[in-house]
């Protein structure tokens, strides 16, 4: 079920730092491009962290440090735009020291149905911008993905127009339920590592 406790069984002491991508500003609030963002609000509600501007490096994010499944986090949102998200990433990881195989990346997937949840490590950024961007800005692609599933617009409608408008009516009355597998699929992560977390929220989304 969506919500639980996840158990607490950390796999090393290092904090991760965690991102969800999205588009700053109300007028992209509700986008679909926005569900890593969304899903980064949710995690920072069940750690009860308040997330704020940083200084110098970190001045270009909302951030908060905490626990999450038993393991020191850094949660954060790019404040960019999408395309420029590996800027305040770099200067986050540099910040707190953290090795980029300690970089957990929340973000939209048109490449997977509406609902679906899918973790991995590194591989292609299926044109996505804002992973383009932390791509570039890291040199490697080995950071983790919790890739949260949008589904491909339909008919010949331009996959760039489809992530910038928002969910549908439909897709709204299951947003919610989403977002919380999504920061359950994080929890489990952080917790029990990437294979076992995989084993358990790809047979469950």
């Amino acid at each position: 079920m969506p919500g639980r406790r996840v158990a607490e069984q950390p796999v090393s002491e290092g904090p991760f730092l965690v991102v969800g991508l999205g588009n700053p500003g109300p007028g992209y609030a509700g986008n679909r491009h926005n569900v890593g963002a969304m899903v980064l609000d949710e995690l920072a509600a069940r750690a009860g962290l308040r997330l704020s501007p940083g200084k110098g490096a970190r001045a270009r994010a909302l951030a908060g440090e905490g626990r999450l499944a038993g393991r020191r986090v850094v949660l954060a949102r790019p404040l960019t735009y999408m395309n420029e998200s590996g800027g305040p990433v770099r200067g986050l990881l540099d910040y707190h020291h953290l090795p980029v195989e300690d970089l957990v990346v929340v973000h939209d997937e048109l490449d997977i149905p509406f609902s679906a949840v899918r973790l991995k490590r590194g591989g292609g950024e299926g044109g996505h911008n804002g992973l383009r961007s932390i791509t570039r800005s890291t040199g490697t692609k080995d950071y983790l993905r919790v890739r949260v599933g949008i589904g491909r617009p339909p008919g010949r409608q331009d996959a760039a127009d489809y992530v910038l408008k928002d969910f549908s009516g439909v897709e709204r009355k299951e947003l919610d339920l989403l977002v919380a597998e999504a920061a359950d699929a994080v929890e489990a992560l952080l917790a029990r590592g990437l294979e076992a977390a995989q084993n358990e929220v790809h047979a469950r989304t």
